[in-house]
């Protein structure tokens, strides 16, 4: 499900309110990044430095718009304020976790717990020792014969687990 315009419109807003506030907080003012709904897989948002881009995935966004609005965009412009106040520095370094702190009042946290399986769904494979989960990447490039995967515990072959519901005669 792809989330409405409205539901665009209130993360670019957020955006600006997170701008704000460290503005307020800093005394320097930022510009308004370009702001992209373009993230795709397991990532909930990603901040582009150099090119001053934020961009989130409408996937989890459209399931979890509460979450994006009080921790993902905060989480992602901090790493912009980090940048335009200090340059190049760890991704979730101290500089950073001061602003989610400092600037945010939020806990720094490194990573989202959303649910991502409708954004990327994971397929099971067994080894004999576990069920492992791979992604839908791994998964076809499996199908297709071009890849082969091991277990790193025990070193036998995966192979795909096949469902055990029956399915209905066509």
């Amino acid at each position: 499900m792809k989330p409405d315009n409205s539901l665009f419109k209130r993360i670019q807003d957020r955006v600006t309110e997170c701008l704000d506030l460290a503005a307020r907080h800093t005394g320097r003012n930022f510009d308004p990044p370009m702001v992209r709904f373009n993230q795709r897989g397991r990532i909930a948002g990603s901040a582009w430095l150099e090119q001053w881009e934020l961009r989130f995935n409408p996937v989890l966004l459209a399931d979890n718009a509460e979450a994006f609005l009080t921790e993902i965009v905060p989480h992602e412009v901090a790493h912009l304020v980090a940048f335009a106040l200090h340059g190049k520095v760890r991704p979730h370094g101290r500089e950073w976790q001061s602003i989610m702190t400092g600037v945010f009042g939020l806990e720094p946290r490194t990573r989202h717990r959303l649910n991502t399986e409708k954004a990327s769904p994971v397929f099971p494979y067994d080894c004999g020792c576990r069920i492992h989960k791979l992604s839908l990447r791994r998964h076809n490039s499996v199908k297709r014969g071009q890849k082969r995967y091991q277990c790193l515990h025990c070193g036998q072959p995966l192979h795909a687990v096949i469902s055990s519901r029956k399915r209905k005669p066509s």
